[in-house]
């Protein structure tokens, strides 16, 4: 560790790579130091496992800008792929708005819609995140009440990662947080999280909207995608679906917004000053998809606003 800080120093690094597993010091206690002394860009290197789950959250709740997985083979392919992502990643992470970090709110209560609310049956709310999502979901969920519209989440997260992200979400949040399994009603108070490997999409059974989940080829570069979820959200709820784009790399969820909005549902997309990355919600404003561009602090309630019987 204070080899890493001597260089931090004298190079003054636009981006630092960080392993979670480390000599002397672990990645997360060095991440805490370096977050609390010279907040920068971190990408963090993980391993991919269910075991590597909860250590490489906690980095991105200290304020980690992203994370690579490691590859578990050996093969020069893989290694070379690896390396491809890595590239990515830090990319990325030089043009990361490190002051929607810095400005995250506290733990807390939130003022919010209370369970004496009503809102419109048929209502379905579809949000899409990527780079900085894990942290922007929380931000969101802290407002629902109990009784809000079934919410359906397109995070781009390993498969390895997102049944112990959702149930870290269940465990903190005021409504129930799943990692969606194939035909589950949508119930109000509930919300769930694709899994790390398939799409995520609304479907019809016996006249009730319940999860399907999809094997497929990635789409827009994902698996989960957003384009996916949102467009069978305008299939089977047209007019009734609300749907959020938030901080994220690259496009996916973008041209599904406009269609969205082109089908009469309420849309959002996340502004830049607090997004982490402004790549998803700013292809979705470029496109015209969305009716408000607003600050995550103001999603949870612009979209409970949305559903609300006024």
């Amino acid at each position: 560790p204070y080899d890493a800080r001597d260089k931090i120093k004298a190079l003054n690094p636009d981006v630092l790579t960080l392993d979670v597993e480390m000599p002397k010091m672990d990645g997360i206690s060095f991440l805490k130091n370096l977050m609390r002394l010279r907040p920068m860009p971190v990408v963090m290197i993980s391993t991919l496992t269910a075991s590597g789950a909860p250590v490489t959250l906690d980095a991105l709740e200290i304020g980690a800008v992203d994370y690579v997985c490691k590859p578990q083979g050996g093969a020069w392919g893989e290694l070379a792929q690896y390396a491809t992502v890595i590239q990515e990643k830090v990319r990325s992470a030089a043009s990361a708005n490190m002051l929607a970090q810095e400005s995250r709110p506290a733990p807390g209560v939130p003022k919010s819609h209370t369970g004496e609310d009503r809102f419109k049956v048929g209502k379905v709310i579809c949000i899409g995140s990527s780079t900085g999502g894990t942290e922007a979901l929380k931000e969101v969920l802290r407002y629902m009440p109990k009784n809000c519209p079934p919410i359906l989440m397109a995070q781009h997260i390993p498969a390895a990662f997102s049944a112990t992200f959702a149930a870290r979400l269940n465990d903190t949040m005021p409504i129930e947080v799943y990692e969606a399994k194939a035909g589950m009603p949508l119930k109000s108070g509930c919300a769930y999280l694709a899994p790390g490997d398939r799409h995520l999409r609304i479907a019809k059974r016996e006249n009730r909207l319940v999860t399907s989940l999809l094997d497929g080829d990635k789409v827009n570069g994902h698996i989960p995608s957003v384009d996916v979820l949102f467009d069978s959200a305008i299939e089977h709820v047209g007019r009734f679906c609300v749907g959020a784009v938030l901080t994220g790399m690259g496009v996916d969820g973008a041209a599904g917004l406009r269609r969205m909005r082109d089908a009469r549902g309420h849309t959002i997309a996340q502004d830049e000053a607090s997004s982490v990355v402004w790549g998803m919600p700013g292809a979705a404003v470029k496109m015209g998809g969305a009716v408000d561009v607003l600050p995550i602090s103001k999603i949870g309630n612009a979209l409970l606003d949305a559903c609300k019987i006024q």
